[in-house]
């Protein structure tokens, strides 16, 4: 009997967790019954120059996408909220009803934008975040196109929209929504997207460094008045200027088999990706038709000097480099020069539809300018000139970024047909020179051996950097690799890690090459990134 006390003691300890518990599924319970409710109550909230159109359940597990890319499936339930900011920025926020991991993602764009991102915000409801897109405040002609820019004719309006201001105000807006309907604030928030989507995720790191604790950008168009001069546009004159010049989609694989014959092998490893595409010392002029050869099988002499200019990128008058060339590598395949360079014609290639649009529209507002014709002085600084302090995200002072304790992911893929892996390079060698040496601290760079525009292509492309980039923010572990994979019809063929730049991934001389733990992470040795043993 002298127990009995501490028996009492037990029992009503158990008794008030179990109350507690109950409690707590009860105020679950409710959450959920009045979750359509809740979400349907959203359309009431102000906010700043912003109308909420519609706030609804969307609970069939698929969401019938107006886009040509069709209906996106396997989703969880979720409340969908549309909304515009004046003038015409329209966003959509997705709240998951249930597993919300309590944080925010926004979702970033390609091209020009024009429509929101509906399969990366997929992606992210699937990883049970709340997350916001933004078509940027246009819509795209026709809808789902990639590059049209007429939208933006006599719009500066809108063209800064899409610069900068329509992102901020999603992420503003999405934040609000989410706190309404959660009844608390996301404990993080995240940024992902490449491309346009890169650039846009380098613009919030230097416009608005509050909106994120964590920016996960990939093969940023952050240069942008200089890349659509630069890399669009100057590779068309390279091969459309003069007709003869041009190369057909038939000969990108001689190019590509012709680089890897010369400098696969550099690294150690012959597996068609080339690690260092500097140390590739290949010469075009190897591919030239002899007398009498079938010009089928090699390049004439004019597409020679196309290669050449593709790879040097564009000067001024005075010699300057207006924007880096491309680098030898992953010419083939469907995401590689075929589509970008050549098209199925000659102006069919994606190259030329982003610029001829862009300078026309965009930038002189004359449906009769011929891009081909652009001055490499008078013409480059009219362009930034005009639309360069709202397109062009190039500040490398991210120390408010720094001080806030926010992290950012850099990644671009070596063999990137349309942006030039060596600007990104360039931007992060500045930022290392604003910041100092604790740059690393809060910002990394990750080169992708083989990898194509944001994926694709003979390398390992598929990685996870929204959960490096989460490791480092929650838990502090700064992201010293990050494992890629090759994967072919869902399987992994290949893994390799991903190094911070300026390391790379050193084959160790033993064991299989296939896999990543037959490789470090270290600064090359020499120009061939071969091991020492």
């Amino acid at each position: 009997m002298q127990n009995i006390p501490g028996v009492w003691r037990w029992c009503s300890t158990i008794t008030k967790l179990l109350s507690g518990l109950a409690l707590l599924l009860s105020v679950v319970a409710t959450f959920a019954e009045s979750q359509p409710a809740l979400c349907g109550s959203l359309i009431k909230l102000h906010l700043a120059e912003t109308v909420i159109g519609s706030a609804t359940i969307v609970s069939t597990g698929a969401f019938a996408s107006s886009l040509p890319a069709g209906p996106i499936t396997d989703l969880p339930a979720f409340c969908r909220v549309v909304g515009t900011t004046t003038p015409a920025v329209q966003f959509e926020v997705w709240l998951p009803l249930k597993n919300w991991n309590g944080k925010f993602e926004g979702v970033g764009n390609g091209g020009t934008a024009g429509s929101i991102s509906y399969r990366a915000m997929a992606i992210a409801l699937r990883r049970g975040y709340a997350t916001v897109s933004t078509d940027t405040g246009h819509v795209n002609t026709p809808p789902g196109s990639g590059f049209d820019s007429s939208w933006a004719r006599g719009r500066l309006d809108l063209v800064a929209d899409f610069g900068y201001r329509s992102l901020h105000a999603a992420t503003v807006n999405g934040k609000q929504i989410a706190e309404a309907f959660y009844g608390k604030v996301p404990k993080h928030s995240y940024y992902v997207g490449c491309s346009k989507g890169g650039g846009q995720g380098l613009m919030e790191a230097q416009r608005y460094p509050e909106d994120y604790d964590g920016i996960l950008a990939g093969d940023p168009a952050n240069n942008w008045t200089h890349h659509y001069a630069g890399a669009h546009l100057w590779y068309s004159i390279a091969t459309l200027k003069d007709p003869e010049s041009y190369i057909p989609a038939s000969k990108v694989a001689i190019l590509a088999n012709a680089v890897n014959k010369a400098c696969d092998a550099n690294d150690g490893v012959a597996d068609g990706v080339l690690a260092n595409p500097l140390a590739c010392k290949f010469d075009p002029e190897a591919l030239t038709c002899k007398e009498g050869e079938d010009t089928s099988a090699c390049f004439t002499a004019k597409q020679v000097k196309a290669v050449k200019e593709i790879w040097s990128g564009p000067h001024n008058s005075a010699g300057a480099l207006v924007y880096p060339g491309l680098v030898p590598g992953g010419e083939a395949g469907p995401g590689g020069w075929a589509s970008w360079l050549s098209g199925t014609a000659p102006f069919e290639g994606t190259h030329w539809k982003a610029a001829n649009g862009f300078f026309k529209d965009m930038v002189f507002n004359d449906p009769n300018f011929n891009p081909l014709n652009f001055n490499y002085d008078t013409d480059m600084a009219a362009t930034v000139a005009k639309v360069g302090p709202m397109l062009d995200a190039v500040n490398p002072d991210l120390r408010p970024l720094q001080r806030r304790g926010a992290k950012m992911i850099l990644y671009h893929g070596w063999s990137d047909p349309d942006i030039s892996p060596l600007n990104t390079i360039q931007y992060y060698g500045q930022v290392v020179e604003t910041v100092g040496k604790d740059t690393p601290e809060f910002v990394r760079l990750f080169m992708v051996p083989g990898m194509q525009h944001c994926g694709g292509g003979p390398g390992t492309s598929a990685f996870d950097g929204v959960k490096a980039l989460e490791h480092w923010v929650e838990d502090g572990v700064a992201p010293e690799r990050i494992i890629a994979s090759h994967v072919t019809n869902g399987k992994v063929e290949q893994t390799r890690p991903l190094c911070p730049y300026p390391q790379a991934a050193v084959y160790l001389g033993t064991g299989s090459t296939a896999v990543a733990a037959s490789f470090v992470c270290r600064l090359p040795q020499d120009g061939a990134e071969k091991a020492s043993q």
